[in-house]
């Protein structure tokens, strides 16, 4: 289940509480990190096109007023270097 929060397309995980947007698996977190890596609001539409302009706003909107938590999001999921860019094995 999950839990709806001030914003009108951001909910909250059940599970790890982590901000996704509404009706999708994107998190706040996928969409901030796209915007890091340089993609315009109006590209991280292609990249995710189940997803409109005012959702991907307001994700950046919720990032503004929670950076600590997505923030934390964004550590608790990074690849660490040693398996960056390997395969792994099966």
């Amino acid at each position: 289940m999950e839990t709806k929060t001030a914003y009108k397309y951001i909910v909250k995980k059940s599970g790890n509480n982590e901000p996704v947007i509404e009706a999708s698996r994107i998190s706040v977190r996928d969409i901030v990190e796209q915007w890091r890596l340089g993609s315009a609001p109006e590209e991280i539409t292609s990249i995710y096109p189940h997803i409109n302009l005012s959702q991907i706003f307001e994700a950046l909107a919720y990032y503004q007023d929670n950076m600590s938590e997505i923030e934390h999001f964004i550590k608790i999921n990074k690849i660490p270097e040693n398996l960056s860019g390997k395969a792994l094995s099966r």
